[in-house]
């Protein structure tokens, strides 16, 4: 009997399990907006520049060369060093100077005998000749002789000056103050006066070389009314970045504008000049001269990366009211660090997203400031 009663109860609690496995689910939360990064767009007064390839060389380039012809005997100075004006550099074996030097003050003494001869000659006949003992012409003669005489002692005179000249030059001295290169000939070279020996350099300013294409020229001199010195000129300051990348500490500013434009290149060679206290410049490097040359007044700028290039067309997200996104096309302008004007298609106060998740337009957003890292 008590397994009929059990029966009816199992079958109720079989009817209450199945209702409850039939009852719905509770719906799933919604996911919350992406979040983005934004910038407001403010306006902004910016300096926009420009940059030029620069070769830096020295400020004088002395070529020292002999000016006598001869074997080279020493060299006496330490390659890459400093040397000053009228220090010696090399020297020339002197003793065919020092021969041709002696020679030439003994013609001058032979010819200072025969102007003493000359001269009394002279003294001696002019009186007999005024008494009528010897003929007029005897005595022009003896005058003639003595003229000639004189003229030899001034020959020889500078025959001498002339040794005394070639055996100075048998010591071949720099030319200005100067770091001195590696020299180019050896001891026991014959030199002569087309010889290369070394070249010193002037370093300290030294000079930047770089060519400003006729373009800039012409759209310089348009804005100023003069010529590109007055516009790039003393007051200009000028920024040389080396070929690692780093800044140059010290401020140049443009010496001289060429007198014409290359046909060739189109463009004009332009000098500066830089301070180098410590010589660490040296000619025939390379870098990179700014400028800036003029001067935005509400510019508008967003960061690169907020930019997005399709198809030659550039488009920003921007988040408008209620948080939604859309996209718009701009026209940017030229680049100021790592910002990009924009030229058209924005407003000032307008949030334009930087990072964050990919959305649709009108799709809404979690948004936040976007902190830039420090250039």
């Amino acid at each position: 009997m008590s397994r009929w009663y059990a029966t009816p109860f199992v079958l109720v609690l079989l009817a209450v399990s199945l209702c409850g496995c039939e009852q719905p689910s509770a719906a799933p939360a919604a996911p919350p907006p992406p979040a983005v990064s934004v910038v407001e767009v403010k306006p902004e007064r910016v300096a926009l520049g420009d940059e030029w390839v620069a070769t830096l060389d020295g400020n004088v380039n002395a070529q020292i060369r002999p000016q006598v012809s001869g074997y080279l005997i020493r060299r006496a100075y330490t390659e890459g060093g400093v040397v000053s004006k009228g220090q010696v550099l090399f020297e020339i074996d002197p003793r065919p100077f020092a021969a041709a030097l002696a020679a030439a003050n003994a013609r001058m003494a032979e010819a200072q005998a025969q102007l003493g001869k000359a001269q009394r000659d002279v003294a001696r006949d002019k009186p007999l000749a005024d008494q009528r003992a010897i003929p007029q012409s005897q005595l022009d003669n003896d005058q003639q002789a003595a003229l000639a005489a004189e003229a030899a002692v001034q020959s020889a005179s500078a025959a001498v000056q002339t040794a005394e000249l070639n055996l100075e030059f048998t010591k071949v001295t720099s030319l200005v103050d100067g770091v001195a290169a590696i020299a180019t000939a050896q001891i026991g070279d014959l030199v002569a006066p087309t010889t290369l020996l070394t070249t010193v350099s002037q370093l300290d300013p030294i000079k930047a070389y770089f060519p400003l294409s006729e373009q800039q020229y012409l759209r310089m001199t348009g804005r100023r009314g003069g010529a590109a010195a007055e516009y790039l000129g003393p007051r200009t300051p000028l920024t040389l970045v080396l070929a690692d990348g780093t800044v140059y500490e010290h401020r140049g500013h443009v010496l001289a504008v060429d007198r014409e434009i290359d046909p060739k290149t189109g463009t004009i060679r332009i000098s500066a000049t830089f301070p180098n206290p410590n010589r660490m410049l040296r000619p025939g490097q390379y870098g990179r001269v700014r400028a800036d040359t003029r001067v935005v007044d509400g510019a508008l700028l967003v960061p690169q990366r907020a930019v997005t290039e399709l198809q030659g067309t550039y488009q920003v997200r921007v988040v408008g009211d209620g948080d939604k996104v859309s996209t718009r096309t701009v026209t940017v302008g030229e680049r100021v660090g790592s910002r990009w004007i924009v030229a058209s298609g924005l407003e000032a106060g307008q949030r334009v997203v930087v990072e964050g998740a990919a959305t649709k337009n009108g799709e809404a957003v979690a948004v936040k400031s976007f902190t830039a890292l420090a250039e």
